[in-house]
């Protein structure tokens, strides 16, 4: 089965700098984008890269197939969606800000859909109380034993990945689209080390985890 990923890394994120872009920061040698892509690579038959529009035209070695983001980070899950090959089975998409994701969490979500689901995402429990707030005011407690943490790599059947953006949605993950439609999502362990590059502080600690 053709197995195509989808990794997104046209945000801003400027939770990080006002200025920099933490996807293109390094880690040691690295930049965060390239080990995020090598990770994709690993599992796929072909690596679309989402970027911003000012990077369309720079290439990158591990990437097959380059296009703009969209405004919102579900359009541009679509837009990489469109340059996928028609008869791709499998569509993994990954954050670009994950650089840590391991090749068998990229396998252990494909290989869920190869034993028939339709969505398959990393989950991590959570393990602090967790609090609805209304305007500042506490109005309930969730119950965390029924609670996870969804990471990237998530793998989907590329059809109903593609039904789930018919209309162009929104969402925070595609899960939540697959879900809308009534597909089967199911959680596969996820990595604690899989860390998202939200801060500069976190660029810290993966480079602390990659040492």
């Amino acid at each position: 089965m053709s197995t195509w990923s989808i990794v997104l890394a046209a945000g801003r994120g400027r939770r990080y700098d006002p200025v920099e872009l933490k996807q293109y920061a390094r880690i040691g040698p690295q930049r965060v984008i390239d080990l995020s892509l090598a990770g994709a690579s690993q599992v796929s038959d072909g690596v679309v890269l989402v970027v911003g529009a000012d990077f369309v035209d720079d290439g990158e070695p591990l990437a097959d197939i380059i296009v703009a983001g969209g405004a919102e980070r579900s359009d541009s899950v679509r837009r990489g969606l469109e340059a996928v090959p028609d008869d791709c089975d499998i569509v993994v998409v990954h954050d670009g800000a994950r650089p840590l994701a391991s090749s068998a969490l990229f396998e252990a979500v494909i290989e869920a859909i190869l034993a028939g689901a339709d969505a398959a995402v990393p989950g991590i429990a959570v393990t602090d109380t967790i609090k609805r707030v209304e305007d500042g005011r506490v109005v309930g407690t969730l119950d965390r034993d029924d609670l996870v943490a969804v990471q990237t790599p998530q793998a989907f059947r590329a059809d109903m990945l593609r039904l789930a953006h018919e209309g162009d949605p929104q969402a925070t993950d595609d899960a939540a689209l697959v879900e809308d439609v009534g597909g089967i999502v199911v959680i596969v362990p996820g990595d604690p080390g899989n860390l998202k590059i939200t801060t500069p502080r976190d660029l810290s600690l993966a480079a602390t985890h990659m040492a």
